[in-house]
Order: structure tokens, then C-alpha cells, then sequence
């Protein structure tokens, strides 16, 4: 065991480092380019093209701010599985029915699957023609594009969430009053989380049911072969309805359409 003079030195090196500047370069963040596309048959490029997709660099110069970019996949459960929790049983205790609570919770539900897509389409692909504009792209959303795998930044950070949520509970209150607001509240969480989870899910784990790999390879390609169709992660109703379904490579070479990797 090491000395307590060493454990203190450890930690206040610890604290320095966390307070400290990262070595990266911030002026531009480019793709690496795959010449005809990445070869499975060398190895060394397969090994080579999974950590690319795996390690995502740094989004902020400062370390402090740069930890609370990466996200371990436990914490939006711990945060927001309480509060889907606390709207029913507020909504209820104050005097909702039961069925009344019910019809509102998945109101919220299916509220949120339309703000899943708008969300991604319009906010996570907006992409600002102003000096700097790349820059918020990458800290919004391009970093998951460039490195997908990287498991720490596939749900979204607390500093994220919690404001968008409090912002969204708002919005609730008044649209649908109090107590009414409390269990379509919970509703419209407990989609979130669904997303949140399904989207970690589907770029970690293959997975076994029909559903869930008609799910995988939707987002795939939204990823890996035109980030234009596929917004939605957690189900595709509203790429159906919105005429932005995924198509295979041979449907968009035959209807001439060049796809736009993501």
C-alpha cells in the first residue's frame, strides 16, 4: 500500500491533469479517408478502421469540461428511470385516474417518438455556414459520426439532457396543465430513454430479434451509407411517414442518386 504522502501527490496530480489543457488539435476535425473504401482482407486495416470508429478525441480543450462529454451508459437510467417514476405516481396521487394517467403516459410516449426524428433531422445534422459552424456540428453530432463506437459518447450527456428536460417539462405544463402534465411527462422520458438505450444497443450488440435487426441496419445505413434518410433510431415509423426511409445501395444507384456517407 502505497504511503499517504503518495496518495496525495497521486490525487492532486490527478486534479491538475483534469484541470488542465489537452494536446489536440481543435482548428479542424476531417474523416480519415479510405481510399475505395476500408479492406476486411488486411487485417491490419480492419484493426486499424475499428479503433478509428471506436476512439473519439477530445471535443473540448479543457479537460474538466471534456470529462463531462463522455457519458457511461448506466447514467441516464439513474437519473431519469426516478422521474418517469415520480410523474405517474404525481399525477395519480393528485388526483388523475388511472386510465386518465395511462392514456396521458403514452401520449408522451408517442409525443416523444416525433421529437426523436425532428431532433436528429433538423438539430443534430444542422450544420452552420458561419465561421465556427463546423466546430458546433462536431461537439452536437459529428464526433458520433466520425467515431460511432465510441461507447462513452453514445448517450447523451447529463449537462445535455437535464436542461432539454427541464425545458421540455416546461413546455408540458403548459400545454397540458398540472397534474395532467406529470404522467405525459413520464411518458414522453421513458421514450427518451428508450432511444437512448436502443441507440447504444444497436452500434454495440447484434441483435436477435427481427425488430431489432430491421432497427440496426436502418441506422447503419444512416451512418455508413447516407446520412440524408434514417433519422429515426429507437423506430422508423416517422422515416416512413416523412419519406426518409433508408434505401439500399443498389435502390440508389438505379434511382441515379449518389449516397452521402454519414
Amino acid at each position: 500500500m502505497p504511503p499517504p504522502q503518495a496518495c496525495v501527490r497521486h490525487n492532486l496530480a490527478n486534479g491538475a491533469l483534469l484541470f488542465s489543457r489537452v494536446d489536440h488539435d481543435f482548428r479542424k476535425h476531417q474523416k480519415t479517408v479510405w481510399p475505395g473504401g476500408p479492406s476486411l482482407r488486411s487485417a491490419a486495416m480492419a484493426h486499424e478502421r475499428t479503433a478509428e470508429l471506436s476512439a473519439s478525441p477530445p471535443m473540448f480543450e479543457s479537460r474538466f469540461l471534456d470529462f463531462f462529454s463522455r457519458v457511461h451508459p448506466v447514467i441516464p437510467a439513474l437519473i431519469f428511470v426516478p422521474v418517469v417514476v415520480a410523474g405517474v405516481w404525481l399525477g395519480i396521487d393528485r388526483g388523475l385516474a388511472i386510465g386518465t394517467a395511462v392514456l396521458l403516459f403514452l401520449a408522451g410516449l408517442a409525443i416523444w417518438t416525433l421529437t426523436e426524428y425532428w431532433l436528429h433531422r433538423l438539430f443534430f445534422h444542422w450544420e452552420p455556414k458561419f465561421r465556427g459552424g463546423d466546430r458546433i456540428h462536431f461537439i452536437i453530432h459529428g464526433v458520433h459520426h466520425d467515431h460511432p463506437n465510441d461507447a462513452m459518447r453514445l448517450v447523451m450527456p447529463p449537462a445535455v439532457s437535464v436542461p432539454l428536460a427541464a425545458l421540455f417539462l416546461g413546455l408540458y405544463v403548459l400545454v397540458f396543465g398540472v397534474p395532467h402534465a406529470y404522467p405525459a411527462f413520464s411518458g414522453f422520458i421513458l421514450g427518451y430513454l428508450t432511444y437512448d438505450y436502443m441507440h447504444y444497443h444497436l452500434h454495440h450488440h447484434v441483435p436477435k430479434t427481427r425488430f431489432g435487426k430491421r432497427l440496426r441496419t436502418h441506422h447503419m445505413r444512416h451512418h455508413f451509407q447516407d446520412h440524408r434518410y434514417g433519422f429515426g433510431v429507437s423506430s422508423p415509423l416517422w422515416d416512413a411517414i416523412m419519406g426518409t426511409l433508408p434505401r439500399s445501395r443498389k435502390t440508389a444507384r438505379e434511382d441515379g442518386e449518389r449516397p452521402a456517407a454519414g
